[in-house]
């Protein structure tokens, strides 16, 4: 069925798509052809910032469900009811990879998942790591450097990667993560995601509880092996993109069970480990998990760059009864995800229909700007006002955090079982002999390629000091291979 003429951005229908107009029929092209003008000009602005980190991502949108009633911790109105549906959208990504890197490379994943509420968009924004490299955000401009291409070689550098990471010992634990066999999933559907970071939930009753969010894979887990993701990567580099959308056009919709684990504000002074410090977790025997919902991908995106590259997310997009926590890493991305986007895609980047709000109307007194849609018409532009316009609810999203002491530059502080290694070696030695082996396979096989000894026995030492035999296997993987 025809959709009509072509037509120019202004509307005109166009004569002629295939021929440029000319000084006759060899001369030279004239300025006035207007339609070569305008799609050379449009063509070469088609294109916005890619992201710093996490430019090279996959989304679809789908549906969560809430299983349990989940009242008596949060006042959050679409975890309020058994049986409540609320519209999703997830954005899949690697970290360090530029926009056209291949999918099957060793690297965290982001999982960033876009609540549509009937209070406005949470975007609950984590990776498929419960923990993370630093624990504070004054580190990420100097540790995602490391990760990207070294300004004078302009590739990635192993004596970069692994002069920051041994000389940042809060780096071990994720370390240890990522060079194990979950390093590489086998594709977005067969990995767990987490929320990471310790977030703040608040009941009816303005009790306060601390939680930590996890989304574990209904599909399995499934990885590769290095050998077989660079293989992977050569032959597909889209491998991971083009089987979350066939999986989803075929209808195999990817779901994940969602738990939670619930903290009473109580507990955090006197927990061993400090529960806002993102290089460690909660073990799971000191606060089991509860399952809470169902997360399913059900319809993909139509236009990838409208719809996934434009997506933004920010974990300051919060809806009554949730709110942020002390976590230092969390404290910093409250502010460098929306500064990103308004870079990125500009100041109206949430009027887009993949930001916007779906099941509410955002009312603001924010005007103008780049690409302004006027949806306000005339309406009063401030408040508070005698036309009706928007005005404050006088209660806080979420519950106030105690906080003592003076201004400064301070440490996270330590709680009576936190150091840097600890946890990793508890990671180390859960693993099989066969685990084992290929951990120390994958990290002797990178820490072997930096050119400074130092270098490589500092980072060696890290994983010593979180397990004797961890060290002692690395060790000597790396002397052989550097031999």
């Amino acid at each position: 069925m025809t959709q009509g003429p072509l037509t120019t951005e202004a509307g005109a229908p166009v004569a002629d798509n295939q021929n440029s107009e000319t000084a006759g029929a060899g001369g030279p092209v004239l300025v006035q052809d207007q339609l070569l003008m305008e799609k050379l000009a449009h063509f070469n602005r088609e294109r916005i910032p890619e992201r710093v980190v996490h430019a090279r991502g996959a989304g679809a949108y789908g549906t969560f469900t809430l299983t349990r009633d989940v009242s008596q911790w949060t006042r959050a109105a679409f975890l309020s009811e058994v049986g409540k549906q609320t519209e999703t959208f997830l954005r899949f990504s690697t970290v360090a990879g530029n926009l056209g890197a291949a999918d099957a490379v060793r690297d965290p994943r982001g999982f960033a998942l876009k609540f549509y509420t009937e209070d406005g968009n949470y975007d609950l924004v984590g990776n498929n790591t419960p923990v993370f490299f630093i624990r504070d955000a004054i580190k990420f401009p100097d540790f995602i450097h490391t990760q990207k291409r070294d300004p004078y070689t302009g590739s990635q550098e192993a004596d970069n990667v692994w002069d920051f990471w041994g000389l940042s010992p809060e780096s071990t634990h994720q370390v240890t993560w990522l060079f194990g066999d979950r390093g590489i999933p086998a594709s977005y559907r067969h990995m767990d995601g987490f929320g990471s970071h310790t977030y703040q939930w608040q009941n009816a009753a303005g009790e306060v509880f601390w939680v930590k969010y996890h989304f574990k894979t209904d599909q399995g887990i499934k990885t590769l092996t290095t050998e077989e993701a660079v293989r992977l990567s050569g032959v597909d580099p889209d491998s991971h993109q083009r089987d979350l959308r066939e999986s989803i056009e075929r209808g195999d919709f990817p779901s994940w069970t969602v738990q939670v684990q619930i903290m009473p504000a109580a507990d955090a002074a006197t927990y061993r480990f400090n529960p806002f410090d993102l290089t460690k977790v909660w073990p799971h025997a000191d606060y089991p998990p509860v399952e809470i919902g169902k997360l399913e991908l059900n319809r993909n995106p139509e236009n990838i760059f409208a719809e996934v590259e434009q997506s933004i997310f920010s974990p300051a997009h919060f809806v009554p009864g949730i709110g942020p926590s002390p976590d230092k890493m969390l404290q910093g991305r409250l502010f460098a995800y929306g500064d990103a986007h308004r870079y990125r895609v500009g100041i109206n980047a949430d009027h887009l229909p993949v930001n916007r709000p779906h099941a509410t109307e955002a009312r603001t007194n924010s005007r103008d700007g780049y690409l302004y849609d006027g949806r306000h018409k005339g309406a009063k532009n401030y408040e508070p006002n005698s036309f009706g316009g928007p005005a404050e609810t006088s209660r806080p999203l979420s519950g106030a955090i105690t906080v003592t002491g003076v201004t400064g530059n301070h440490p996270t502080p330590l709680h009576a079982e936190d150091d840097d290694f600890v946890q990793a070696g508890n990671l180390y030695r859960l693993m099989s002999e066969d685990e084992k082996a290929r951990l120390v396979d994958n990290l002797s096989g990178f820490i072997a390629k930096v050119s400074r000894d130092d270098i490589a026995e500092r980072a060696i030492a890290n994983f010593r000091r979180a397990d004797e035999d961890f060290g002692k296997r690395l060790e000597a993987a790396v002397q052989a291979l550097r031999a």
